[in-house]
């Protein structure tokens, strides 16, 4: 969400802005929506004041005997009456417009933000890690997979497309490497353990903007909650319209969650494996700060997701994401891409983004300032994936594959395995 009062002050830098995500102008129609409801919220209050001094005026002409006045009085007090239900719903039906539009509109980017279309703009700012060298063909995991417990077929057969199956060997080591992230998460980068719920109602889904705009990603029960698509919509919410102490600031929250995504738009896109599936667990974090450290929680996250990937030794690129391939509640986004030699490809493993004020605006979620007794500000959000459960487990698969179909487990998973060091084929 955005500030009515910047857009109102800056017209030209807020179009700018949109216009480096590819959006069209928007302050025209905004500035124009204020100012109408403006003058109705104007017009409503002249209306009420003028009706309190008539209402009070009626006793006065009648304590001195003047029918004409009070009988004039009162007919201009009826007729205010009559006229303000009318009012205020021209004044709702403007607002609301105002509201939706500005509700629809994606985050202004960062200054820093390349100018793109796609990801084939995003810029790379890093790179980690030797991709192995291998002695053998290389396999994906969806074609080792199978031998070691990672089954499609049965999935499909009660789920449909884009699920899996997960048996003995195969399922420990995606709890292996779940339990891992939280417990480094936790211990070791300062992150809060929650248990949020997965399902939740339409205003959370607008406080971290999956709604109104990105409804059909998402599954929604018959009874009308929704099925989280990442634990950031339960754990950013959870600060929402609350009014905190500069104190309690910075909060930081992780979760591993199942999560649930229709890949409305993905059709024939990475059908195969377990890339991009409907349901899949992911550690989450999320950061509640001031203002003032939002751009260096940004870089502290990312290091907390990329801590995961060199105790997993797997090599990978840190990418800065072009305006056109970030989130719309993103002003700034840092994706971790890991190799993965099966595909012969770096792919997407975390994306942590910053949201300035824009998710604490559609939550009301702000702080008071150490000794100031009624001021507010906005807090300003952070979310990131630390990191994908699954994706992890095709990274690993994939890595630390052998000739024989077998799969070595890292040595930072092996605490967590209870005893197995290797996945041997059924």
């Amino acid at each position: 969400m955005h500030d009515i009062k910047y857009i109102r002050e800056n017209p030209e830098v807020f179009d700018a802005a949109l216009a480096r995500r590819g959006a069209e102008p928007a302050a025209q129609i905004l500035l124009a929506l204020d100012e109408q409801s403006r003058a109705l919220k104007t017009q409503l209050q002249d209306g009420q004041a003028r009706r309190n001094e008539a209402s009070k005026s009626i006793g006065k002409a009648k304590g001195q005997g003047d029918e004409e006045t009070a009988q004039a009085l009162m007919a201009e007090v009826a007729e205010l009456k009559s006229k303000m239900p009318e009012i205020e719903e021209q004044e709702r039906e403007v607002s609301g417009r105002l509201q939706n539009i500005l509700g629809a509109l994606p985050n202004l980017p960062a200054d820093d933000v390349p100018i793109g279309d796609d990801e084939d703009e995003n810029v790379e700012v890093e790179r980690w890690g030797m991709p192995r060298v291998f002695d053998f063909p290389v396999r994906e995991h969806s074609d080792i997979g199978p031998d070691l417990g990672l089954d499609f077929e049965t999935a499909a057969s009660m789920s449909g497309a884009r699920f899996a199956f997960l048996r003995g060997q195969m399922a420990r080591l995606q709890r292996a490497i779940g339990q891992y992230m939280l417990d480094q998460q936790t211990m070791e980068n300062g992150f809060q353990e929650c248990a949020p719920p997965v399902l939740v109602r339409d205003h959370a889904m607008f406080g971290t903007g999956q709604l109104p705009k990105f409804s059909e990603d998402s599954f929604q029960t018959t009874e009308g909650h929704w099925l989280i698509p990442t634990a950031e919509v339960s754990l950013t919410n959870s600060v929402s319209g609350q009014i905190l102490d500069e104190g309690q600031l910075p909060i930081r929250l992780t979760a591993l969650t199942p999560c649930f995504r229709s890949e409305a738009g993905s059709a024939g896109k990475d059908t195969k494996g377990l890339i991009r599936q409907h349901q899949f667990e992911k550690v989450e974090m999320v950061a509640i700060v001031h203002p003032d450290t939002s751009d260096d929680e940004h870089l502290r996250m990312t290091e907390a997701a990329e801590s995961i990937l060199k105790a997993l030794e797997l090599p990978y690129r840190k990418m800065l994401l072009c305006t056109g391939d970030m989130g719309a509640t993103a002003r700034k986004t840092y994706d971790l891409e890991v190799w993965l030699p099966g595909q012969d490809t770096y792919r997407e493993i975390s994306s942590v983004s910053v949201c300035g004020e824009y998710q604490a605006r559609r939550m009301n979620a702000r702080f008071r300032p150490e000794g100031e007794s009624k001021g507010t500000q906005f807090v300003h959000t952070l979310n990131g994936s630390g990191l994908a459960v699954g994706r992890t487990l095709v990274a690993v698969v994939e890595n630390y594959q052998q000739a024989d179909g077998s799969v070595t487990i890292p040595t930072a998973l092996l605490p967590y395995m209870g005893g197995i060091e290797k996945l041997e084929p059924a």
